[in-house]
């Protein structure tokens, strides 16, 4: 007998297998209702005819629930600029690459990069950036609800506009051929250079080269062979490889030809002269962002906001920044502080791992504290008599009742971040009341900024003002600001004055906005 009420199928059922399902069901019904007829010779057929319909009734409500459902499964993702601002938040899938999104001496960079935080202070929102681990899914995530925005530098295709809404462009390029030179290259004329190397598209007839499947390149090649009347062979490489990381294989000899985008081809070039980057196949194409077809209001936005920045001088500098200072690439790729090459945030992590350890916190949480305090620069000093890495106070220890910092000469780094850290663990102790890590690391970096017994009485002007004295977070960090203004630092509950709390209001969020950058980059 059929069991009407089974689990769905995993398959989604279409219009054909729904029919066929049907059909079968029916057959069943008949052979049931036969063998019921043999049964039961006896009744009369009116029961019979009866029992079959019963049967129909059963089965008229019994529909696989994938058919009732699939409209609903296959619902688009639905969250426009409105519901964007409700979370706060501007959600951007983006790529790891030497260009788009990097870090580079303690610092996060990239053409893409640098264009959101703008884009975000513009829309009043929050950034939250997230890598893409494959940069074949950019479209499929975006789809998902996984990102409200692909910040990437998508070639406009009509393929890609079936799935997606392009902004206005922000800049043009033409695909190129990425090939290597002889070996000896420098030792030959130009003109023996070119006889030995592609000249024309024409010349890959034949020959392979190798792009990732998902990319206007595959689209271009595919058409480029129909145009050209003969088939060129194309290698699909996997999605998790950048342009760059491809065309660093032409130069290790792991493949033979790709095509890139002429800005990004040029630029690893210039680090790289053996490749010849000259032979182009394709006219020029719109590079744009991408969101879901159905958010026309951040599109909307989004391109307002392109039109009017393009006027700004800063555009044209933040992508020649990128893309035409050679000079400042090939500095970049040299350093043994770039994330794309390295592991490293700088050159004390190995001293900052070890005093890390001293307080229990994530060394690339102190790393990003020392970026903030000195950018790395074990000589950097201030007005106000902080020295060295972590710009230790003279009378930092004695403030906080320690006798001994261990701080004997403060341009010495190893002992400026061992006596910073000392402090940092002093502060976070002092804290001990603070139930939640992140807050309390909040309080304690607040404190290492502008001084504990500030931070104490913003606690004092939270309680004052009906808000919680232990969380940091939209309470005493409100306070901490407060404290700017005479109406609050002269209240007799305040012992210590005025303060500019813009300062550890800043100091904090940035902290922990480099700190996820680094979680993003560097492995513990």
């Amino acid at each position: 007998m059929i069991n009407f009420f089974r689990k769905p199928r995993k398959k989604q059922a279409d219009a054909d297998e729904l029919f066929n399902y049907v059909g079968f069901a029916i057959e069943e019904i008949t052979l049931i209702v036969n063998n019921t007829r043999n049964m039961l010779l006896p009744l009369k057929s009116k029961r019979i005819i009866f029992l079959g319909f019963l049967f129909l009734a059963l089965l008229s409500n019994c529909k696989p629930d994938n058919v009732v459902l699939k409209s609903t499964a296959n619902a688009p993702f639905i969250k426009d600029l409105a519901e964007i601002k409700k979370d706060g938040k501007l959600k951007v899938l983006i790529a790891y690459s030497g260009t788009s999104y990097f870090l580079y001496r303690g610092k996060p960079m990239g053409y893409e990069y640098e264009l959101l935080q703008r884009l975000a202070k513009h829309l009043n929102l929050e950034l939250e950036i997230k890598i893409s681990s494959d940069l074949d899914m950019l479209l499929t995530n975006l789809a998902k609800g996984k990102a409200d925005l692909i910040a990437y530098g998508l070639a406009i295709t009509d393929e890609r506009k079936k799935v997606a809404s392009f902004t206005d462009y922000l800049y043009l390029t033409e695909q190129v051929l990425v090939q290597k030179k002889p070996k000896h290259w420098r030792k030959m004329t130009l003109d023996n250079i070119n006889k030995s190397i592609i000249q024309n598209p024409l010349e890959l007839i034949g020959d392979t080269v190798s792009v990732r499947k998902k990319t206007s390149y595959f689209e271009r090649l595919t058409n480029l062979s129909k145009e050209m009347g003969g088939e060129i062979v194309i290698d699909t490489l996997k999605g998790n490889l950048s342009t760059a990381e491809i065309i660093k294989m032409v130069v290790d000899n792991k493949i033979k030809y790709t095509i890139a985008d002429k800005n990004l081809a040029s630029i690893n070039a210039s680090y790289f002269p053996i490749l010849d980057t000259n032979v182009p196949v394709s006219f020029s194409q719109r590079i744009a962002w991408a969101v879901r077809p159905n958010s026309p209001e951040l599109l909307n936005a989004t391109n307002s906001w392109i039109k009017q920045y393009r006027k700004n001088p800063e555009y044209n500098i933040i992508y020649n920044k990128y893309f035409k200072n050679k000079r400042r690439f090939k500095k970049r790729v040299k350093s043994d502080f770039y994330s794309v090459n390295t592991n490293e945030i700088s050159q004390y992590d190995n001293l900052i791992k070890t005093n890390a350890e001293l307080i229990n916190w994530d060394w690339r949480l102190i790393a990003a504290i020392i970026y903030q305090e000195s950018r790395f620069k074990n000589e950097a000093s201030s007005w106000s008599g902080a020295k060295g890495l972590m710009q230790m106070m003279p009378g930092t220890a004695k403030d906080m009742g320690v006798k001994d910092m261990g701080v004997k000469d403060r341009l010495n780094s190893e002992e400026n971040i061992k006596g910073g850290v000392r402090y940092l663990k002093q502060l976070y102790d002092a804290y001990s009341d603070i139930t939640d890590r992140e807050q309390r690391i909040k309080f304690t970096l607040a404190s290492y900024n502008c001084g504990y017994f500030h931070v104490k009485d913003a606690q004092k002007l939270a309680r004052l003002n009906g808000l919680k004295s232990t969380i940091w977070d939209d309470n005493v960090n409100e306070m901490i600001l407060a404290l700017t203004y005479p109406q609050n630092y002269n209240k007799k509950e305040i012992k210590y004055g005025y303060v500019n709390g813009q300062e550890p209001f800043n100091y904090v969020n940035e902290i922990f906005n480099r700190y996820e950058h680094y979680i993003k980059f560097i492995t513990e």
